[in-house]
């Protein structure tokens, strides 16, 4: 088994024990070279490298390793006869639209403002994996929820936690899609090993308001429930105080225009057809996902 990083600093949170099961190879997706390197003698391609960021100054780097990394990604997949290609996408990539509602595998893209750039830029590299299966590659797409388990909380979904830990105050009134990474793993292990080519499937635990996922992360630290309402008004309020202080601090904000929208909207993802393709398999209760990341991120913390 080989993994391509950035940097050669290993993920923390990976139990010690897998990485003598990985070979580590410093790399990147822009660069064409060392995919190359990295690909020799490989027949299975897992490609999630991707950056999820909801601020503007990241945008032009995000639609650069999202869109041409992963065309670089199947393009030397192709070269080197890959034999199969599993692409972690996003049910970004299916698009939102300003009435929410149920979304499946079935749902055409819509330009809308309430997708984010991030979501354009997942929905572009699609594009470039079904060129690639197209061209002769075998595999599928996945396009998970929201996902939840324990890493870095100063970055992605893994900073709910942080926020909820340090006494965050507001939730809105939104509805999303959430799943256990472990669950996403496993659903992508199981898809790479199967024949099943030219498909997507939406990889989703279950539909919880923000306001219930952030009660029981809450509940999870011993913390108290957030117990503010932000409301459509509010949160252009916040967004925009956020900017100003980003301005003048250099640092990120904790909340943009984009990611404002995503927490006021309300859209269920469906996950029947995995259910369906994957006999057996059942998604880890959000409940019980959320007390055991929170239980590793407390005993990070006290370390």
């Amino acid at each position: 088994m080989r993994a391509i990083r950035r940097s050669a600093k290993l993920p923390f949170w990976i139990p010690s024990a897998i990485f003598d099961k990985v070979e580590w190879i410093e790399g990147d997706v822009l660069d064409i070279v060392a995919l190359e390197d990295a690909m020799e003698g490989v027949d299975t391609i897992i490609h999630s490298a991707a950056i999820v960021s909801f601020a503007r100054r990241d945008r032009k780097n995000m639609y650069k390793v999202n869109v041409d990394g992963t065309a670089n990604v199947v393009n030397v997949a192709l070269e080197k006869n890959i034999r199969r290609f599993v692409h972690i996408s996003s049910v970004a990539a299916l698009g939102r639209t300003a009435n929410g509602g149920n979304v499946n595998e079935e749902k055409r893209w819509e330009e809308s403002k309430v997708n984010t750039h991030y979501a354009i830029s997942k929905f572009k590299a699609e594009l470039q994996t079904w060129r690639g299966l197209n061209e002769g590659l075998e595999g599928v797409i996945l396009n998970p929820s929201t996902i939840l388990g324990y890493g870095d909380w100063h970055s992605s979904s893994c900073a709910i936690f942080r926020n909820i830990y340090e006494g965050f105050k507001w939730y809105t009134s939104g509805i999303n899609g959430f799943v256990d990474v472990e669950d996403v793993a496993k659903a992508t292990i199981l898809l790479m090993e199967s024949t099943i080519t030219e498909q997507r499937y939406i990889v989703n635990g279950d539909n919880w308001t923000f306001q219930k996922l952030q009660d029981n992360i809450a509940d999870a630290f011993d913390k108290k429930r957030p117990s503010k309402l932000a409301t459509p008004f509010l949160m252009s309020l916040a967004w925009r105080i956020e900017k100003l202080k980003s301005l003048f601090s250099g640092k990120k904000p904790l909340l943009s225009k984009e990611s404002a929208r995503v927490a006021q909207s309300k859209t269920l993802f469906e996950n029947d057809k995995l259910l369906k393709a994957i006999p057996g398999f059942s998604f880890t209760p959000l409940e019980e996902s959320i007390k055991n990341a929170s239980a590793k991120y407390l005993t990070n913390i006290k370390k």
